[in-house]
Formats: structure tokens, sequence, C-alpha cells
């Protein structure tokens, strides 16, 4: 817990009037963009089918609280913090040897994941695989950006944006099969079939496309940037266990702050700087990185708790689960197709507030009826924050991208995929933390002190004791129920606060890609 590049609705201007005319159509545009849906589903699917199998992996690997967000975000981490590395490098050596050798590298992860025994050698194949994401999915968006032009690409880019997100809530589905029938290891094995053929197909016919004029990889810039994200993420994973003012959790925001304000000066001086800084100044780009990452940050945060309260506290198996989630993904194929059509009437700034003020009613509604421990509140909650999201993530991955020269999709791509994953990885951390540390304070002072450690651990003592376990499983059901309603309502919250980011700051309508080629004439057509 993902991604229209491009203008909504051509329209006449001055930067259109400078874009050279299009070319001859790719003949196998369509027949491409396939193999890049089929790669894009395969890795946002990993996230949300992981998410099943959490209480599976908590049962046969004993992990704590602080493992089980290691073992989810250890994937994001390393995503995003090698997104930007990834997308420069790409654009430098070719866009289909990126989405070529991402595959390769999430496929061998997979297959490692689902052969480990241990919590660690989990947690290490999941980075891996975080390796072949960094390079496979900004690639898919690069390549498209290329494939199809100005009047097909928002219509291509709606595809690939309803696969993303229909890849996101799959993943309960497919994944509670897989537990349900198997065990946990299958929902990384499952990977590994569909790796293969994504890998022949986009071997045989995806073209290679690079830029022009790339520099060499700015790999001061990749290693500022990497060392960034990585202790942004890694300081909020440990918040729940350590607090705010802990040594570690303090120094790891000191050196955020610190690599991320060297990373800008060094930006700002590089003879070819991985990102030129200067988008700061474009309200297009500093609008659009916000969405994106309130956007994940609600989503990912809420579903990582969603998926654990239809199952311990509503009492489904993993497939029962995910065939009740099944509703988010048939309003996500409803609201998709239409929302390229919806932006290009209403502007993708109120296109993008619509969709998260939705989304934030969906979270809203879920979390004020966690109490209830019914299902009625989760189907109307899923099917609003299913319409949300499908309304709102095309045009706001437009936005970010149309800040970006055509031949620097690459990059644009991995900033929009940074985004995203960053605020899904801080999602989970912070909510996560927040579900956790809710849970601990909800609790009488008179339970055991493994209650305290999780609700899974709670319920198994509770069992163990029998009949008289029973104030204790109350209690426990009683402070998760609390714990889910306090993380659904601030992910509601927060999703709000990007529809008012959305409807203030985003322009009507993206940029047109080949009507911008440098990062002048991107500040000069924002302003």
């Amino acid at each position: 817990m993902s991604e229209v590049v491009n203008e909504l609705s051509p329209q006449p201007d001055a930067a259109s009037a400078r874009a050279p005319l299009p070319q001859a159509r790719h003949p196998r545009r369509w027949l491409i963009l396939g193999v890049l849906c089929l790669s894009l589903f395969v890795v946002t699917l990993d996230n949300t089918v992981l998410n099943v199998a959490i209480p599976s992996l908590v049962e046969d690997l004993s992990l704590s609280t602080s493992q089980v967000q290691w073992v989810v975000d250890a994937y994001s981490l390393v995503f995003a913090g090698l997104l930007l590395t990834a997308g420069s490098v790409s654009d430098r050596f070719g866009r289909r040897r990126g989405l070529l050798g991402g595959l390769l590298v999430f496929g061998l992860g997979s297959l490692a994941a689902a052969l480990t025994t241990s919590a660690p050698a989990l947690i290490a194949a999941r980075g891996f695989m975080g390796l072949g994401g960094a390079f496979l999915m900004p690639a898919t968006l690069a390549i498209l950006v290329h494939v199809f032009e100005v009047d097909e690409r928002p219509r291509a880019i709606a595809i690939w944006g309803g696969v993303s997100a229909l890849g996101v809530s799959a993943g309960p589905v497919l994944g509670g099969l897989l537990v349900d029938h198997f065990w946990w290891g299958s929902v990384f094995l499952v990977n590994v079939p569909v790796v293969v053929v994504a890998l022949l197909a986009a071997w045989t016919i995806v073209p290679e496309s690079r830029r022009s004029d790339a520099p060499r990889p700015d790999l001061v810039g990749a290693l500022l940037s990497s060392i960034a994200i990585v202790a942004l993420v890694r300081s909020m994973i440990e918040v729940p266990e350590q607090g705010w003012l802990s040594a570690t959790v303090v120094s790891g925001l000191l050196v955020t702050a610190v690599s991320l304000s060297v990373f800008v000066l060094w930006e700002l001086r590089a003879d070819h700087p991985m990102v030129p800084v200067t988008l700061l100044r474009s309200r297009q780009f500093v609008g659009a990185s916000s969405v994106g990452v309130l956007l994940m940050f609600s989503l990912a945060g809420a579903t990582f708790v969603l998926t654990q309260f239809l199952q311990m506290t509503l009492g489904y198996s993993p497939l029962e689960a995910g065939v009740r989630t099944l509703p988010v993904a048939v309003a996500i194929a409803l609201a998709s197709p239409l929302s390229p059509g919806f932006a290009a009437r209403v502007g993708n700034n109120r296109a993008v507030a619509v969709g998260l003020t939705v989304l934030a009613a969906g979270l809203a509604t879920l979390g004020l009826g966690a109490n209830r421990e019914q299902y009625l509140p989760v189907a109307v909650g899923i099917v609003l924050l299913g319409l949300g999201l499908g309304i709102a993530i095309a045009p706001a991955s437009a936005s970010l991208m149309s800040s970006f020269p055509r031949d620097h999709a690459g990059v644009g791509s991995a900033m929009n995929d940074t985004m995203q994953e960053l605020g899904a990885a801080l999602g989970v951390a912070v909510l996560g933390g927040l579900a956790a540390a809710a849970y601990r304070s909800g609790l009488p002072t008179s339970v055991p002190a493994g209650a305290t450690a999780s609700y899974g651990e709670a319920m198994r003592i509770a069992h163990e004791e029998g009949p008289a376990g029973t104030g204790l499983a109350d209690a426990a059901r009683g402070a998760f129920d609390l714990a889910v309603q306090h993380s659904l309502l601030v992910g509601s919250l927060t999703a709000l606060l990007g529809a008012i980011v959305g409807l203030v700051i985003l322009r009507g309508r993206a940029l047109p890609i080949d009507g911008v080629r440098d990062v002048a004439s991107i500040r000069s057509a924002v302003r």
C-alpha cells in the first residue's frame, strides 16, 4: 500500500503548441501495456497478500509486534530508499533492462521468502524483493509514457493505475485462499510463475528506451537520498517499542534531517543532479507529492490494521477475511475507468479532493463501526474506500508526473512511487504503532504481562486459561477494538488533509509532458 501521467484531457495551450508532433503509434502498444500491468500487479499484490498471512506468521515464527512491522516494512524500506537511484539508472542504461532485472530479483526474493524458517531470514528476503521492486515498478510507468502518444496516454495510464489499485485490493482474497489451503509461504511462492511469464513477455515484446543525453548517475545524491528515507522509516518503526524520545528514534530523525539537507545542497550544486530540486518551487510537484504521501499513509496504515480486525475480532479465516474485502476491488474497478473523464471535466485538483474525501469517509465509517464488531460497517467503509481510491489515484499521479520532462520519465515515475511507498511505510509504522499503544493503554493493569505484547498473545493466554480466561479475552477484545478505532480515525483525518492539500495547491489540469523540456519551462508554465 502504490500511482496517470500527463494531462487527462489535452487542451491547446502554449506548452502543447511547442510539443513535437506525435510519432507513429507503436503497433503493439496495448499488448505492451498488458505486460507492464502484469508486472505491476504482482508487485502491488505482494504487500496486501502478506497482510492476510500475518496471524499465521506470528504463530509459526513467534513474531513480536516489532518483527511483524519489520516483515511488512522491510520491502517498503528498501523499495523507497532505492527508487530514485533505480529511476535514474534506468533512464541512463535502459528502462526495459530495469524492468527485466527488477522482475528477476523480485522473483528470486519471493522464492527465498517462501522457503525461509526464521524471522531474520524472512525480513532479509523481503528487503531483497524491495530491491527488485525498486527497478521494476517505475520502469512500467516510464515505458508506458514512451510507448503511448499524448492522446491515448490518459486511457492507458488509467488502466495502469486501476491495475495497481486492484492488485492492492485483490491481495487479501488471494492471500486468504492460499493460506487456508496451503501455508503462509505460498503467498510468496505464487509470485514466481507470474514473474517467469512476465519476464518472457517483457523480453519478447517490450521495446527499450533511455535518455538520449543521459549523464552519469548521481551516486552521491543516490546515497544521500537513500540514507534519508531509510533513517526516517526506521525511526517510525521503532517509535511504538521505544518511544519518540528514545536514542534510536531521535538519532534516526537527526540522520534524516542532516542527510536530506545535504542532499538538497548537493543537488543544487551538482552538474547532473538526480532530481532537479528547483522543482520544489513548483506548486504542482509539491502538492502532488504531498497528496501521494497522505493518500498512501491513510490507505496502507488502515489496511494493516483492518486485516487483523477481520480475523482476530470478527473471527474470519484468512480466506473469509479476504473475500469480505472484495467489495473494495469492485468499487475500484467501477471508479477507475471514470476517473480520467471526471478529472477532465472538473480538473485534477477537484478530482483528487473528491476522491480523498470519499476515502476519508470510508475510513471514518470503518473506525466508528469497529466497536460494533459487525461486518456491515466494514462493507460500507471499504466500498467508500475503493471508490475514493479509484477516483483519486490517477489524477494525483498525473499531477506529479507532469512536473517532469518526458526524457526524465524514469526519475519522474520513481519520484511518484517514492512518495507513495514512503507514505505507505510511514502509514504502517505510525498507525500500526498508534494501534499498539492504544491497545496497551486500553488494557486493565491486572492482566498478565504477556497479554500486553499483542492482541493475539492475549487471546492465546486466555484460551490456555479456559473458562478463567473469559475476562482477559473480553478485556483484550475491547482494547483492540479501541485501538482499531483510533488508528482508522487518524487515517481518515490524514486522508481529509490530503483532500484539502489537493484542492488548494494542485492546479486544475496537469501539464503535458511532451510540452515541457526543462526545469525552466516547468517553472514558467506552473507559474
